[in-house]
C-alpha cells in the first residue's frame, strides 16, 4: 500500500507530508496535480488548524514545512502569516518545483523558499531557526521518531513552535450499509490499513517502536506548554467530484495494497466501487460522503 505524499490509501496520512526519498519507483511529477487535489480537498482543515496556531505564534519571521510535498499547505502559511518567510522542505524535487511555481501564482514567491532533502537532516540547510515549524504526517516515515523529533526541536529558534498533524480518525466515505456486500466493509478495512501501517513501520530503516503519546513525545524533546486539538473535515453527501476522487484514490490504494488480504467477498465489493461503470460505484453513488479528523500536536521550545 503506497504511503503517497502522503498516505492516502491510509488514515495517517491524507494530507501531504513526504519525508524520504525510499520510494525511488514514483514518478512525482505525474504525480503532483494529484497530490495537490488532495491538499486543496483538505485546504479547510489546514486553515483552521493554521488559526488555532496562530493564538500563540504571533509574526513569525520563519515558517518551515517538513516535509512539503507540492506546497498547497506551504502557500497557505504564507497567506496566514503575511510577515512570514515560508520554506518547503521535501525530497521530491518534481514536488518542490510546483511548490515554487505556486507561491509564484499566488503572489508570495519573494517570500517562499525550499531545500530539497531527506528529513530531519534537509533541516541544517536552513539559514535560521524557525518560529513556526509544521511536520504534516511526514514524522511517522522516520525509522526513529523520538530523534526526529529533537532534530525537530533543535531547528526552533527560542519561544518558536513545533506543530505535527499525526493521528486523528480514519475516514469515512459510506455507510454502515451501501447495498452491496456485506455491511461494514469500511470498518474491515480500517484492520487492513492499521496492519500495513505497522509493517510500513517496522520496516523503515532504524526503526524504533514508540508509544505514540506525542504530548510526552514533545516533551522528551526539550519542548514545553504542549496542546492538542482535533479538526473535522466534513463534506456531506452528495459529494462533488473533487471529493469522489479522494475516496476513489484512496480505496484505490487500499484495493492495491490490500489485495491478498482482503475477504473475496469484499474484494468484489471494492471493485464494484471503483468501477466508474457501476452505478453503485464511488463515482456515482449519492450517497458517498467525506468525513475524518486530524490531529494537531504542538509544543513551544523555552525562550
Amino acid at each position: 500500500m503506497a504511503h503517497d505524499h502522503h498516505d492516502t490509501g491510509h488514515r495517517h496520512g491524507q494530507g501531504h507530508g513526504h519525508a524520504h526519498g525510499t520510494d525511488t519507483d514514483v514518478d512525482w511529477s505525474e504525480l503532483g496535480p494529484h497530490l495537490e487535489a488532495q491538499a486543496e480537498l483538505l485546504a479547510p482543515v489546514y486553515e483552521r488548524a493554521m488559526a488555532w496556531l496562530a493564538q500563540e505564534v504571533t509574526e513569525p519571521g520563519l515558517i518551515v514545512d517538513a516535509g512539503s510535498g507540492p506546497g498547497v499547505v506551504s502557500c497557505l502559511f504564507a497567506e496566514a502569516f503575511p510577515g512570514a518567510r515560508v520554506v518547503s522542505v521535501d525530497s521530491a524535487g518534481p514536488l518542490l518545483e510546483r511548490a515554487r511555481a505556486r507561491a509564484a501564482r499566488q503572489g508570495v514567491g519573494d517570500r517562499f523558499d525550499t531545500v530539497t532533502g531527506e528529513l530531519p537532516g534537509a533541516l541544517d540547510e536552513l539559514q535560521y531557526p524557525a518560529d513556526l515549524l509544521w511536520a504534516s504526517r511526514s514524522l511517522h516515515h522516520l525509522g526513529d521518531q523520538r530523534s526526529a523529533l529533537a532534530a525537530f526541536a533543535e531547528r526552533l529558534a527560542p519561544g518558536g513552535t513545533l506543530a505535527i498533524l499525526e493521528g486523528g480518525l480514519p475516514s469515512r466515505f459510506l455507510p454502515r450499509d451501501i447495498g452491496i456486500g456485506r455491511p461494514g466493509l469500511q470498518a474491515r478495512l480500517d484492520v487492513l490499513e492499521e496492519e500495513w501501517f505497522a509493517r510500513m513501520r517496522a520496516d523503515l530503516p532504524g526503526s524504533v517502536a514508540e508509544t505514540e503519546d506525542w504530548p510526552a513525545l514533545l516533551t522528551a524533546a526539550g519542548l514545553t506548554r504542549t496542546r492538542t486539538r482535533s479538526f473535522l473535515l466534513d463534506l456531506p453527501a452528495p459529494a462533488g467530484d473533487r471529493a469522489r476522487a479522494y475516496a476513489a484514490a484512496s480505496l484505490s490504494r487500499l484495493r492495491e495494497g490490500a489485495a491478498e488480504a482482503l475477504d473475496p467477498e469484499d474484494r468484489v465489493t471494492l471493485d464494484r466501487l471503483l468501477d466508474p461503470s457501476d452505478p453503485a460505484s464511488v463515482h456515482h453513488r449519492p450517497d458517498l460522503f467525506v468525513l475524518a479528523a486530524y490531529t494537531v500536536h504542538a509544543a513551544v521550545r523555552p525562550a
